[in-house]
């Protein structure tokens, strides 16, 4: 046990005021780059979120919207807002969760299903409440010229002049009967392209795009969303794999005439409506819209521009892949000098691509025609601005390593990049409206995040959330007994490396045998070794006796297309072989006692946990905890199993291998399995048809099943339990018995 007096506890782990001390979220800059702004937990109630300010020329630091004070009791959220947040992965935080930007001295803060417009002065924030009925406001944005405030109310599109304060419904009503709704993005456009919106402002406001949203062809799969005092039936318009999707329309409306236009974005040669995918929506400095569409396979993804006042196609170039393409949000429009190769159209795109395996920065003209501004063999995260002055694009990236995120500059014309932020940590970067300077948010091991802000150089400003570990901060009773994790490569079957992390207990004694906790995503999209501040849990683990052991298997994210691919049409199978590959390591290592390892995980780790188990020979997990796990991919929605499995008819045989299933006869090891009740991703039956066939083979396993919890388990009392009954099931197969 560590040298310190002080027991980490379970209930300690959750509670407030949170061990990583404070963490700012939604950075943004202001329109005039003079004021930093961000959500802040209370230091009484972390998930309670409030509005603060960070003055650029005086360092000043002040809290800008009270959240209790503008709603001193929390409403009932929505149903359509309780998705949104579960999809946006907030579910739970309460308070101020979401704000906008609009003119210098505006923003509009949603709260509790109305709107409120706060207005900065030289004293205290003067707030307009802008909405105040019965229905539930969401997705509201100010309009890029700050003249309007829209948001979706029962299904459709509104706007209120801001002038004015005169609201009009900018789409057609909703009809619900007919499952139409209008300027709200579909459940697959959430949860698995990240798009989160159903409309979009041209940048002069003269035009606003907007969807409309046919789930009538979608099944209605019911879903009970069972509480503790009740049971409600929700019929979820749910779109499985390889049944059909929502059809999405897409119109233009011009704000001065009220005159709409529909905008034909599908293609003849992609088969019907319902195989064809709204993937991103831009606007071109010039009000030309682009439409980013993907076909149904998720091979093939097209850009055309849309141009006034007919509005009629323009190509703007595709991407293919062999396997499927991976969506990105990198869209920066930019006039750069009158020099080089790159000017030969008078706009130009900043984008990635991953046409070389590796995600890479990429300047595109109007034509589509791609011209590459990085090269290598390490992945670009994102595009972040474009100086004209100087020719510089900032991007963040992973060029150092994979474990570490940095900010970047590169010549437009190319060349070799210039890491801007401090190694040994991973960095996540907000960038001013001019380029000139960034908010920085860096972590390592040994280091909680810290905000800073820096000009664009790196060299730091000003503090604007130091965190510092010293003795106020919350963790200082326990840092006596902190230990940091040490990485390493082990090699997979065709030769690449898998990276892994390993963290010992405190005061480690090489000569003993310690008892291995090995927490898997392997999933796609998802990267877990990394060097940066991990959840404290890891050290309760730790503190607690075992060794923590992460690997990032083949499939997982930041490593470029060939080490994502090897999935194709086929999951559960390279993913298990790498992390089989982690035991067998740890095995071999003097200090693991190999009788004593067990596996846990949570979604596709919870997945990767049965199908690792039912795999694994005989005798190589001691006990394993799997939560809210897909067990046959047929149960799961369209784009997101489809990009990997082709469609049930399509690749029968592979769904088949990929399915829990066809192994359970296999199960030998202690099994937990823990879901929410409520879930509307992972839907419940995942779990209960595992459970029937379990029942049916006559094998035991141990269940917790959560009551009116979605996906994940939200609040400090619940996820209190759920670590003790984690707890609880570890140590009664992984302590040792001996002593």
């Amino acid at each position: 046990m560590p040298d310190s007096t002080t027991e980490l506890t379970i209930e300690r782990l959750y509670g407030s005021p949170s061990l990583s001390g404070q963490a700012p979220r939604g950075v943004k800059f202001s329109p005039d780059g003079q004021r930093v702004t961000f959500l802040k937990g209370r230091p009484d109630e972390q998930d309670r979120f409030d509005l603060w300010q960070f003055e650029v020329n005086t360092g000043h630091q002040s809290l800008l919207i009270d959240s209790q004070l503008l709603q001193p009791v929390e409403a009932e959220l929505s149903e359509m807002e309780k998705a949104t947040r579960e999809r946006k992965r907030i579910a739970g935080s309460k308070g101020i969760v979401d704000y906008d930007w609009g003119t210098a001295d505006t923003l509009l803060v949603p709260m509790g299903g109305n709107l409120f417009l706060v207005t900065l002065g030289t004293v205290a924030p003067q707030v307009r409440q802008l909405t105040d009925n019965d229905a539930f406001e969401t997705d509201a944005n100010v309009s890029p010229g700050g003249r309007y405030a829209s948001f979706v109310r029962d299904g459709a599109l509104y706007a209120i002049d801001l002038d004015t304060a005169e609201e009009t419904r900018l789409s057609p009503a909703a009809e619900p009967d007919k499952a139409i709704s209008y300027g709200i993005a579909e459940f697959v456009a959430q949860e698995e392209m990240s798009r989160f919106t159903g409309y979009w402002w041209s940048r002069d406001d003269k035009y606003i795009a907007y969807t409309r949203v046919d789930e009538s062809t979608v099944d209605i799969i019911p879903r009970f969303d069972i509480a503790a005092d009740k049971v409600n039936v929700i019929e979820q318009r749910y779109p499985r794999a390889g049944r059909p999707n929502a059809v999405v329309d897409v119109f233009v409306r011009n704000m001065a005439t009220g005159e709409t236009d529909e905008i034909k974005w599908r293609r003849d040669d992609w088969g019907p409506a319902t195989d064809q995918y709204l993937a991103r929506v831009n606007w071109l400095p010039d009000a030309e819209l682009v439409v980013q569409s993907v076909d149904r396979d998720q091979k093939t993804l097209c850009r055309t521009r849309f141009a006034g006042p007919d509005w009629s196609p323009a190509p703007m170039g595709a991407e293919t892949q062999p396997c499927w393409i991976n969506l990105n949000s990198d869209w920066l429009p930019f006039a750069p000098e009158p020099r080089g190769t790159h000017s030969a159209q008078p706009l130009h795109v900043l984008t990635t691509t991953e046409a070389s395996s590796y995600r890479h920065v990429a300047c595109m003209n109007r034509l589509g025609e791609l011209h590459a501004v990085t090269e290598g063999g390490w992945a670009v995260d994102r595009v972040l601005a474009f100086r004209k002055e100087d020719d510089a694009v900032m991007f963040t990236g992973y060029a150092d390593t994979p474990l570490e995120r940095h900010l970047y500059s590169v010549p437009l014309h190319g060349g070799t990049p210039t890491r801007i932020t401090a190694p040994g940590k991973t960095w996540a970067i907000t960038m001013a409206p001019d380029g000139k300077s960034f908010v920085g948010t860096s972590a390592s091991p040994g280091q909680p995040p810290q905000v800073g802000l820096y000009k664009a150089d790196g060299s730091l400003i000003a503090w604007i959330e130091e965190n510092r570990l010293d003795g106020d901060h919350p963790y200082a009773p326990f840092l006596s007994g902190h230990v940091e994790p040490e990485f390493g490569t082990l090699t997979a079957e065709d030769g690449q490396d898998l990276y892994y992390s390993i963290l010992k207990p405190p005061g480690f004694d090489p000569t003993k045998q310690y008892p291995v906790i090995v927490e898997v995503y392997g999933g796609p999209h998802v990267q877990t070794v990394v060097n940066e501040w991990q959840r404290v849990s890891d050290q309760f683990y730790a503190r607690e006796g075992y060794i923590l052991f992460r690997l990032d298997n083949r499939g997982s994210a930041n490593r470029g297309k060939t080490f994502e691919d090897v999935i194709y049409r086929r999951t559960g199978e390279a993913e298990v072989h790498d992390q089989l590959v982690g035991v067998d390591w740890l095995k071999a290592q003097p200090f693991v006692d190999p009788a004593r390892i067990a596996l846990q995980g949570w979604s596709y780790g919870g997945y990767m946990t049965l199908m690792t188990i039912l795999k694994a020979p005989e005798g190589t997990f001691a006990a394993a905890a799997a939560g809210a796990p897909v067990t046959d991919y047929r149960l799961y929605d369209t784009f997101y199993t489809e990009r990997y499995l082709d469609t049930p008819r399509g690749n029968p045989d592979g769904y088949e291998a990929s399915s829990v299933f066809p192994h359970v006869d296999n199960l030998t090891t202690p099994l937990l399995l823990m879901h929410g009740m409520a879930d509307d991703n992972v839907t419940f039956d995942n779990t209960t048809r595992l459970m029937a066939a379990l029942q049916e083979k006559g094998k035991v396993f141990e269940l917790m099943t959560y009551p009116g919890q979605r996906h994940g388990i939200r609040g400090e009392t619940l996820q209190v339990h759920l670590m003790k009954t984690r707890m609880a099931f570890l140590e009664r197969h992984l302590k040792d018995k001996s002593t």
